[in-house]
C-alpha cells in the first residue's frame, strides 16, 4: 500500500488540484449568479440583439439608435411569443387541474368495477382481499392525483407569478442595451490595458470554448424541437386535447436531467389503460417509443459532432452539479465540461498532470490526437510545447 501511494500521491495530488479549482469556479458562480443575476441574463440579450444592431450600425445609423432599434425589436418578438404562448398554456392547463378530480371518480369507478369482476370469477379469493385491493388501488389513485394536481397548480403558478424573473430580465434588457453601445469602448480597453496572460487566455477560450458552447446550445434546441415537433403533430393527429400544452411540457421535461418525456407520458398511458381508452394508450406507448428512439439517435450524432463530449459525461457533469449548485450549476456545467475538453485535446492536462511513466505503455491523459498507431500497440509521441508567450489558462 505504502510503495501505491509513493507511486500515485503526485498525480493524485494534481488531479486533486484541477478538482479544487473546478468546484472554487462552480462555487463563484453560483454565488454571483445568486446576487447579480440581471447582469448574466444581459449577456444573453446581448448575444441576441448585437448581431442587428452592428449591421444596421454598419449601414450608417448611429450605434446608440441601432441598438435601441434592436432592443425593441427584441422585446416586441419576445412579449408576443410569451404572450400567445403563456396564455394558451395557462388556459389549457387550468382546465386540465379542473378535470382531474372528474379522472379521479373515472379511475376509481373503473378500479371497482375491475375488482368486482374478478371477485365474481373467482372464488378462490379470501374473505376481504378484493376490498384490501380495492382500497388500495383507490390510495394510489388519490395520491396520483394530488401529485398531479400539485405539479400542474406549481406550473400554472410558476406561469402566472414569475415577477421576480420578469423584473431581472427587465433589467437585463436595460443593461444589454447600454452594452451594445459601449462594447467598441470596453474591447478598445480590453485590448489596451489586459495582461498577455489573460489575453492569452481568453483568446483560447474564443477559439476553443465560446463555439462549442455555441454548437451545445444549438445541438439542444434542435433536439428538443425535434421533441416537440413530433409530438405536437401526432397529438393533433390523435385529436387529443390540450396538445399544445402537452408538448410544451413534453419539451420543458426534456430539457430536464433524467426526467425526459417519459414522466409525462407514462402516468398518462397508466392511466388510459386503467380507464379502457386501450385504442389511445398504445398510440402514446408507440408515440413515446418513437420520440425515445428518436433522441437516442439524433443525440450522440447531433451533440458528439458539435460538441465532442459523449452525451452520458455530459448528463452525469450535469446532474452533479445540479446537486450541489443549483440552477447555476446547471447552466455553468456545459461550459466547464466543453472546456475540459478543450484542455484535454490541446495537451494541458498531459502536461499539468504527473503519473508514474513505468506505470503505462500510454500516458493516461495524453490527447487521442498525439498517439501514433505502430505494430505492437499505440506509441506516445512527444506533446509540442505551447507557443512562445502562451500561458496556461
Amino acid at each position: 500500500m505504502l510503495s501505491l501511494y509513493q507511486k500515485y500521491w503526485r498525480t493524485a495530488f494534481d488531479i486533486a488540484l484541477i478538482v479544487l479549482t473546478v468546484w472554487l469556479i462552480m462555487f463563484s458562480f453560483s454565488y454571483l449568479y445568486k446576487i447579480a443575476t440581471p447582469v448574466f441574463l444581459s449577456f444573453l440579450v446581448f448575444l441576441c440583439i448585437e448581431p442587428l444592431a452592428r449591421r444596421l450600425h454598419k449601414l450608417g445609423i448611429r450605434k446608440a439608435l441601432a441598438s435601441g432599434i434592436s432592443v425593441l425589436l427584441f422585446t416586441a418578438i419576445l412579449l408576443a411569443a410569451l404572450a400567445g404562448i403563456g396564455f394558451m398554456f395557462y388556459h389549457q392547463t387550468s382546465e386540465l387541474v379542473k378535470k382531474l378530480p372528474d379522472y379521479q371518480v373515472q379511475v376509481e369507478a373503473q378500479i371497482r368495477a375491475i375488482t368486482a369482476e374478478v371477485q365474481q370469477r373467482s372464488d378462490s379469493l379470501p374473505d376481504g382481499v378484493a376490498d384490501k385491493l380495492q382500497s388500495a388501488a383507490e390510495n394510489i389513485v388519490k395520491f396520483g392525483t394530488k401529485l398531479a394536481t400539485n405539479l400542474f397548480n406549481g406550473t400554472v403558478g410558476f406561469v402566472s407569478s414569475f415577477s421576480s424573473f420578469v423584473l431581472n430580465f427587465t433589467i437585463a434588457i436595460i443593461l444589454a442595451y447600454f452594452l451594445s453601445v459601449e462594447i467598441d469602448m470596453w474591447k478598445r480597453l480590453a485590448g489596451e490595458r489586459s495582461p498577455r496572460t489573460l489575453k492569452t487566455a481568453f483568446t483560447f477560450l474564443r477559439e476553443n470554448v465560446f463555439k462549442g458552447i455555441g454548437a451545445y446550445l444549438k445541438a439542444q434546441m434542435k433536439l428538443i424541437s425535434v421533441t416537440f415537433l413530433v409530438i405536437l403533430v401526432a397529438l393533433f393527429a390523435l385529436r387529443v386535447n390540450n396538445a399544445l400544452t402537452i408538448a410544451l411540457l413534453a419539451a420543458f421535461f426534456d430539457v430536464l436531467p433524467l426526467l425526459g418525456v417519459s414522466t409525462l407520458f407514462i402516468p398518462w398511458i397508466l392511466y388510459l389503460f386503467i380507464v379502457g381508452q386501450t385504442g389511445l394508450a398504445i398510440w402514446l406507448s408507440a408515440l413515446l417509443l418513437v420520440v425515445t428512439l428518436t433522441r437516442q439517435f439524433l443525440e450522440p450524432r447531433i451533440t458528439g459532432q458539435t460538441v465532442g463530449v459523449s452525451a452520458f459525461t455530459m448528463l452525469a457533469f450535469m446532474v452533479i452539479s445540479l446537486s450541489f449548485f443549483g440552477v447555476a450549476g446547471l447552466i455553468l456545467a456545459p461550459i466547464l465540461m466543453i472546456l475540459l475538453k478543450a484542455l484535454y485535446d490541446q495537451g494541458y492536462f498531459h502536461r499539468w498532470i504527473r503519473w508514474p511513466k513505468e506505470e503505462f505503455n500510454v500516458a493516461p491523459f495524453m490527447p487521442a490526437a498525439a498517439e501514433t498507431t505502430v505494430p505492437g500497440g499505440p506509441t506516445p509521441t512527444s506533446t509540442p510545447p505551447p507557443p512562445t508567450g502562451e500561458a496556461r489558462p
